[in-house]
């Protein structure tokens, strides 16, 4: 695997070219972050000092200083008036983009893939589990085929769409071999939910003979707005995913609510 300047310099020596896919939109985006939550990568939750990251609800008044402060570095970075708001909620909540699609076709064969823009703000160099073969998607041809979207750095540690795909070699059912994915997640940090509140997983799990199943271990990244799965078996349908536990996940790191 290859990353930062050693996989630029082997792009480069197979003769691709270098060139800056960066939009002027999201440089300002990135200045706007750099200037305001430059500390974003503080201690994650598998940390002896991840409380640190809580602090106590902000007053309104508190959010209304902020929000005017970033207005006022965003037009001093240069970004449009119509677009200062987005900006700024995308440095709040920052955004994610992670898709896996499983396929069979008539002869058989099976298909996986999974593709991520990454996690917002990370540090240079990180690879998530999106590109890592048996954690973020795994394909077995005599078996089926599963990816992952969600928390990435949690699912490295339970390889989970390889732990899937072995489970239904020996016999689970998707859904099964989804939920115990899952519950080895969860005991990584001892079924303790003031933890796993701000981690999420969805698993898409597809076998070889057509079984498919999707677990996620909240309901949604919001209340209301439900993990759900894409289908196409001849009909195309949404589907919503089962849940390890009700509600749903929170942002990690937290953001300070507004008190009421």
């Amino acid at each position: 695997m290859l990353v930062g300047e050693g996989a630029e310099r082997f792009a480069v020596a197979q003769g691709f070219q270098r060139e800056t896919l960066l939009t002027e939109k999201s440089r300002k985006e990135w200045l706007l972050w750099k200037e305001t939550h430059s500390d974003w990568w503080g201690p994650g939750i598998a940390s002896r000092d991840w409380r640190n990251r809580f602090h106590p609800p902000a007053h309104a008044e508190e959010w209304e200083q902020r929000i005017r402060r970033m207005q006022e570095i965003a037009a001093d970075i240069g970004i449009p008036p119509e677009l200062r708001m987005e900006a700024i909620r995308s440095v709040i909540f920052p955004p994610t983009g992670t898709i896996h699609c499983s396929t069979l076709n008539e002869k058989g064969e099976m298909s996986g893939c999974t593709t991520t823009a990454g996690l917002a703000w990370k540090i240079p160099g990180r690879v998530g589990d999106s590109a890592i073969i048996g954690a973020g998607c795994f394909t077995d041809q005599d078996v089926g085929s599963a990816g992952a979207t969600g928390s990435g750095e949690e699912n490295v540690k339970v390889a989970g769409a390889h732990t899937i795909i072995e489970n239904m070699r020996h016999g689970m059912s998707p859904f099964e071999a989804g939920m115990d994915a899952l519950n080895r997640l969860v005991r990584t940090y001892n079924s303790d939910k003031e933890r796993l509140q701000f981690i999420d997983m969805t698993y898409y799990i597809l076998r070889k003979d057509g079984a498919y199943a999707a677990v996620s271990l909240w309901e949604g990244y919001e209340l209301g707005k439900p993990h759900q799965i894409a289908v196409h078996d001849g009909t195309r349908r949404l589907e919503k995913t089962v849940n390890l536990f009700p509600g749903a996940s929170q942002d990690w790191p937290p953001v300070r609510k507004v008190a009421s």
